[in-house]
């Protein structure tokens, strides 16, 4: 079992009260493309309130032109006031500046996306000063839009301080079950911080959830598909216990 390594996040006043107010929802890293994946983009348009955001991932960014099929997907989860995210390549900070908020542009100007997950996003503090340099320019572009940094392990804390929310675990269940979570994130709602965990089996969804619950993150993505060693992107289709896994966060997230 995952553990702390100061005082859990957002507990205070539910531990063993057998409920959680978090606000649990899912994050959704990206789905395959709408020609591929019709059935996963309309089930996703029908979930509601239990998406806090969708990724939009046309070609590891925009891609080249606007994509009709992309739109009307786009335009689905609108309608049904689900928040969509372009997806943007940092590369671990070696993407070139000018690259970046060219994509991010891109994204605004063909799908009108409300915010972007920054894909690869680096870590480390001498990173910082770039990123928060992105970040700052990001903002410029529409009113409000949601930033995530997808940095996928704990980063430097001074990353909080520019992004909406940060991944802080991005990888398969047999790491994410003896994960540590940093002390600092016990300064921070549980609303900041997002866990997306591929391989999880059926079996063990409550103590996956319980995990994200002790850990203090309210934006969560648990499938049991897997990345058979990088070879496949466990992302681009729902887990097998979709229905399942929904109808647990719509009642709630049992301590």
């Amino acid at each position: 079992m995952s553990y702390l390594t100061g005082t859990p996040t957002g507990t205070a006043g539910t531990a063993g009260t057998g409920t959680t107010d978090l606000r649990t929802g899912f994050g959704v890293p990206g789905t395959a493309h709408p020609l591929l994946a019709p059935a996963e983009w309309g089930s996703l348009a029908r979930t509601g309130a239990a998406l806090h955001w969708v990724v939009l991932n046309v070609a590891d960014g925009p891609g080249v032109r606007p994509d009709p099929h992309c739109l009307q997907a786009v335009g689905g989860l609108r309608n049904a006031g689900v928040r969509v995210l372009g997806h943007l390549d940092l590369g671990h900070g070696v993407r070139a500046f000018a690259e970046v908020l060219s994509d991010a542009r891109r994204h605004l100007d063909w799908y009108q996306v409300d915010g972007f997950l920054l894909d690869r996003c680096p870590a480390g503090r001498t990173e910082l000063p770039e990123v928060r340099r992105t970040v700052a320019a990001l903002r410029t572009l529409r009113d409000t839009p949601h930033i995530v940094l997808g940095h996928g392990t704990h980063p430097h804390p001074g990353y909080a301080e520019h992004a909406d929310q940060l991944v802080t675990f991005s990888g398969p269940w047999t790491d994410y079950r003896w994960s540590q979570v940093a002390e600092w994130t016990a300064d921070h709602p549980p609303e900041r911080f997002c866990h997306l965990v591929h391989g999880v089996p059926r079996g063990h969804l409550d103590e996956a959830l319980r995990i994200a619950r002790w850990q203090g993150a309210a934006t969560i993505w648990f499938t049991d598909r897997g990345d058979r060693g990088g070879l496949d992107d466990p992302w681009e289709t729902l887990p097998g216990y979709w229905d399942e896994i929904v109808s647990r966060i719509g009642t709630g997230v049992s301590e």
